[in-house]
């Protein structure tokens, strides 16, 4: 469902019937200017932050600037969500992750979401506590992840 505003940036959205329960999450950038330099102050918002095990489909929205994804990872009982390290290039490792929601108006795995485009990815989770990250280079580190709770 493409819709155009107008602008040179396209939107979208996701299938209204997707199963199970919804979880949205606003993937976002803020420009800061300083005498010391640009930064870019990053968030990743996820809502609701606890769902029921079974059927969870994910509606990613790039709101910022740049591109953006979701990536679901489980977390050990002995992991703090946040505190992954993340290699030279600025990514963390995405070993056993579940799923992504990385195609631009479209499900599942992509080449990232543009700004103002939706993603979206539907999986089967388990109870238990679980990192949802953007992991394009050096987006983890700027503080684009959130934890999800499932029981």
């Amino acid at each position: 469902m493409m819709q155009h505003d107008g602008l040179a940036r396209s939107r979208c959205t996701a299938p209204r019937d997707l199963p199970g329960t919804v979880v949205r999450v606003s993937l976002m950038d803020m420009g800061h200017h300083s005498m010391m330099g640009n930064r870019t102050r990053m968030m990743l918002r996820a809502a609701p932050a606890t769902v029921s095990a079974g059927a969870v489909s994910f509606v990613a929205t790039d709101l910022g600037s740049r591109r953006h994804e979701l990536v679901v990872l489980p977390l050990e009982s002995w992991q703090n969500f946040g505190q992954r390290a993340t290699s030279p290039g600025g990514k963390v490792l995405e070993r056993g992750a579940l799923g992504e929601a990385s195609r631009a108006c479209g499900a599942g795995i992509g080449a990232g979401l543009r700004p103002g485009t939706t993603g979206w990815v539907t999986l089967d989770l388990a109870p238990g506590r679980y990192e949802l990250v953007c992991n394009k280079p050096h987006h983890y580190a700027r503080g684009m992840y959130a934890e999800l709770v499932v029981s």
